[in-house]
């Protein structure tokens, strides 16, 4: 990764490397010289492939030291001047987030000022200051500027106008540095758009009145503080949209649960060789199609019910073959490279497969000619934390999947952007938008990390760790969760409270409890059902409740009515993510959860299950 990013870097610094009419040349992170241009060769000699102390020691004694001081110096203000002895004095400059520095030759002599000298004739260091400083007129015109200022700006900004070289301000640029040099008003800052290509960047500029009507601004780079700025934006827009998303689902999740509980209900009325059954099938399955589209919106927003068990992902990818292949068609190769060590993880398998199909399809779409895609596995042990893009794996034992496509790649602005809920690089209707959103949702929820790495023509390489589990804690599951033993069927019928806001989720669910002989009392909130409770000489043996409901909630209520009823079975149910109901609050002892939507078997069974008995 870090062999890519410099390769990048260097790519976009070759021009001022090259154009340059001084020497001038770019080294890469490990003091190794990258590149030079031709004035540098004939001064200096051919240094490209060399390490940059060679050049160091023709005037340091130390060259290491020196190395290691220029760093420091870097890291704190982004520039250092460095002298070579004969071969002159050079500005070693390194923008934010960039991995290789640009060492240009300082002009012997500085160039004739295009305008007349400001007021501020006593400062003797102007030029050396390592502040960035303009001087400019009331109507914007740069007087003066200092060799930081030139750097930052990306070149001799001496006579021109500053509006031609930042944007953003709103308004007029000489109308603000007319006012703060005629004091009508206080200068301030801003943050203002660097006019120049590349990357984009950022400078904060800083107005003060000086002697007459001249203004001097003060700039620094803001490039950092805009980018933190545009994360926390996104994050913030990120979380509300799944909010939204899983509010949504929740709702649809009721009204799906509704639909194919009556769709049940009906279906148990109809004989298979009854006309209307097919039809009654057909609504059941797009029922299901539907809840499937749901479970993507939760997956986006993390609130799924996710059902993770220890697994070997050799296993999986082997069981999903025959689909992947069908899925990349004849022109693609799909090739997999497993670990024969390889460790187990604890995740939901279904949803698992679902990540591994999104990116083998991303990957058959990225090469329409064909070629191949090989997804690897293998061990990776971190000794301490390491750093990838804008995430930090914590150490510890990883499992790692990677899959690599031959692609067109995906270019630097939009690989910031593909885990964006919508947002795609496909032609419109050739794809949603939705499918690497839902599996970063899927990996972050399952515990893991997914990361991409790619360039233009160069292919992609999409990254997933996850914890690392010991064969040993698998067959523990197992042993611990045998099925448990039934007790005797009940001599007289159980009862169970159903409580439910939504009336046709609690009509659908009353008749199908009911019909399976169960005695149902039914609450429409928490409030009626603890005033049936009330009642000690009611004997409930289970409280079916939903988990979100207007006043008090499912566990709220419980909670208070398992206090007279200490050995009550307790049932959950929600459109939300099982772990609804237990964050920041105690979890209610034995009791189960339920998933909306449920069948009318899911329901009954669950409920058999609580009482221990088979019904």
């Amino acid at each position: 990764m870090a062999g890519l990013a410099t390769r990048r870097d260097l790519t976009r610094l070759l021009p001022a490397v090259l154009d340059h009419d001084l020497p001038a040349f770019a080294v890469g992170p490990d003091g190794l010289i990258l590149a030079q241009n031709q004035m540098a060769l004939d001064r200096i000699g051919d240094l490209v492939d060399r390490p940059v102390h060679d050049a160091l020691s023709r005037r340091h004694a130390d060259p290491a030291a020196f190395w290691q001081d220029l760093g420091i110096g870097l890291s704190r203000s982004g520039r250092v001047r460095a002298d070579l002895g004969e071969a002159g004095d050079y500005m070693v400059t390194r923008q934010a987030g960039s991995t290789v520095q640009l060492w240009r030759a300082a002009a012997p002599e500085l160039p004739a000022l295009p305008a007349p000298a400001p007021p501020r004739s006593d400062i003797d260091d102007f030029d050396l200051l390592p502040v960035s400083l303009l001087i400019l007129d009331p109507a914007a015109n740069i007087l003066r500027a200092n060799a930081a200022a030139c750097d930052l700006l990306g070149g001799a900004v001496g006579g021109q106008n500053l509006a031609a070289l930042l944007d953003g301000l709103g308004r007029e640029m000489g109308d603000w540095v007319a006012d703060v040099g005629a004091g009508r008003t206080i200068g301030g800052s801003e943050v203002l758009h660097v006019r120049a290509e590349g990357p984009d960047r950022f400078v904060q500029v800083s107005l003060t009145r000086g002697k007459g009507d001249h203004v001097t601004a003060v700039l620094s780079d803001a490039s950092a503080l805009k980018t933190l700025e545009a994360q926390f934006v996104q994050s913030q827009k990120m979380q509300a949209i799944g909010q939204l998303a899983g509010g949504i689902a929740h709702d649809f999740n009721n009204l799906l649960t509704a639909i194919t509980g009556h769709c049940d209900l009906l279906m148990l009325r109809h004989d298979k060789a009854d006309p209307d059954y097919a039809d009654l099938d057909q609504i059941s399955q797009n029922a299901n199609r539907a809840a499937a589209l749901v479970r993507q919106l939760l997956a986006f927003s993390r609130k799924q019910t996710l059902k993770p068990q220890i697994m070997d992902l050799r296993d999986t990818l082997s069981d999903l073959t025959h689909l992947l292949n069908r899925l990349v068609g004849e022109r693609i190769v799909l090739t997999f490279d497993h670990d024969p060590s390889l460790r187990m993880i604890r995740a939901d398998r279904r949803q698992l497969e679902q990540v591994i199909m999104n990116l083998v399809v991303n990957a058959r779409d990225a090469m329409p000619e064909g070629g191949d895609i090989t997804i690897c596995t293998d061990n990776v042990r971190l000794e301490s934390r390491a750093a990838c893009g804008r995430a930090t794996l914590p150490a510890g034992d990883y499992v790692r999947v990677q899959v690599r496509d031959q692609g067109c790649g995906i270019a630097a602005d939009d690989l910031a952007k593909i885990f964006e809920p919508f947002f795609t690089t496909k032609r419109t209707g050739e794809g949603t938008g939705l499918g690497l959103s839902t599996a970063y949702g899927i990996v972050k929820q399952t515990g893991g990390y997914i990361f991409c790495d790619s360039a233009p023509g160069e292919g992609s390489c999409f990254s997933l760790f996850f914890p690392a589990h010991d064969r040993r804690d698998a067959e523990e599951v197992q042993q611990q969760s045998p099925t448990a033993a039934m007790r005797a069927r009940r001599e007289v019928e159980a009862t169970v409270l159903l409580v439910e806001d939504e009336a046709p989720v609690r009509a659908f669910a009353s008749r199908a409890l009911k019909l399976q002989g169960f005695n149902v009392l039914e609450a429409a909130c928490a409030e009626d059902a603890l005033s049936l409770l009330a009642d000690q000489r009611l004997e409930v043996d289970v409280f079916v409740t939903d988990v979100v409901m207007p006043g008090m909630d499912g566990p709220a209520w419980v909670r208070t009515a398992l206090r007279d009823r200490p050995d009550t079975k307790v049932i959950f149910m929600s459109g939300y993510a099982e772990d609804i109901f237990s964050e920041g609050r105690p979890p209610v002892p034995d009791a189960a959860f339920l998933a909306k939507p449920f069948s009318l078997s899911d329901l009954t069974a669950l409920v058999s299950r609580q009482l221990g008995g088979n019904r």
